[in-house]
């Protein structure tokens, strides 16, 4: 059976959601990073920097969001449509998940690690107006290519879609203000059964 180790409120997030979304039975188990079990031998095995999601597949241990929602849709998506059978299309998620990932996110996770996930000492509180204004950036360019539809990519829900509701989600939470566009596709697509189930599954883990 696949294994997901996860934590609450992280990117293991989008590795769960995929999973409820293609249905397959999986083990989800917590990891409490707050508990400093990221850097146990046990977990430093599976993920060299003591970070989540890692999933495990028989033999197969991968971590990186990216690389287990890309593995689980061309390993076990069927007729999913969460990665397109099309190769222009196909191209296009990767594009979009390529953007996300180092534009869209990246100021956001450079605005955690220096206001609350770096140990204290390592904090730079003069950074966040740069990571503010990044991130403002990233998203102006995505205004310039979001037509304002209900998918990124296509006409069905993709990989690209479920990136960034998380990653949109995730601004919101650091009350980053978005266009009224974006907040309705966010809402959207954060309203699907598969990411409620995900999140109680991550909650009912911790347990």
């Amino acid at each position: 059976m696949l294994t997901l180790y996860t934590f609450p409120h992280s990117r293991s997030l989008r590795a769960t959601w995929m999973l409820e979304e293609l249905g397959l039975e999986y083990r989800c188990e917590h990891v409490a990073l707050d508990k400093g079990e990221g850097r146990s031998a046990a977990h430093l095995a599976r993920h060299p920097d003591g970070k989540l999601p890692v999933l495990e597949d028989g033999a197969l241990v991968l971590f990186e969001s990216v690389a287990i929602c890309r593995y689980l849709a061309e390993r076990y998506g069927g007729e999913a449509t969460l990665l397109p059978k099309d190769a222009a299309e196909r191209a296009q998620v990767d594009q979009w998940l390529s953007f996300i990932v180092t534009e869209l996110e990246q100021p956001l996770w450079n605005q955690a690690k220096h206001t609350f996930a770096l140990p204290e000492e390592r904090r730079v509180a003069a950074i966040i107006p740069t990571c503010a204004w990044e991130f403002e950036r990233a998203l102006k360019a995505l205004e310039r290519r979001y037509t304002g539809g209900e998918y990124l990519v296509g006409d069905a829900f993709s990989l690209a879609d479920l990136f960034l509701t998380h990653t949109l989600q995730w601004a919101g939470s650091m009350k980053h203000r978005l266009p009224q566009a974006l907040l309705d596709y966010r809402d959207h697509h954060g309203a699907r059964p598969a990411l409620a189930r995900a999140l109680e599954r991550e909650k009912q883990a911790v347990c």
